[in-house]
């Protein structure tokens, strides 16, 4: 069974960063995605950023300019790099991972931006 584990989670300013790590317990080089997911309170978990086993990526709107996904395959870490924070970007982060031999879900870790 892969394990994700997510950290990097805490309290930011606005306009602050942070750096989201996702640690797969194994390779992530044959992934079909690998994608970070947000869910606020009372609100749906919505997509944040993807990447796919070719590189490319997707951000959703509220992402684009601000939000960035890469990953290390030598270190089978996915990394999502957060700037220029907004309040709107309070909640808790998911590590979701794609593959042939199914869908991973990380524990989540909580993003809280407050001045």
């Amino acid at each position: 069974q892969v394990q994700l584990v997510e950290s990097g989670g805490g309290l930011v300013q606005p306009g602050g960063s942070l750096r989201l790590p996702c640690a797969a317990s194994g390779s992530i080089a044959s992934i079909i995605t690998m994608g970070w997911y947000r869910q606020a309170p009372g609100k749906q978990r919505e997509l944040v950023a993807q990447i796919t086993r070719g590189g490319s990526t997707n951000y959703a709107d509220s992402a684009k300019g601000r939000f960035t996904i890469s990953r290390d395959n030598a270190k089978n870490t996915v990394y999502l790099q957060m700037n220029s924070l907004k309040l709107e970007d309070t909640a808790v982060y998911y590590c979701n991972r794609v593959s042939f031999s199914g869908t991973t879900w990380g524990q989540g870790t909580q993003v809280t931006v407050s001045s």
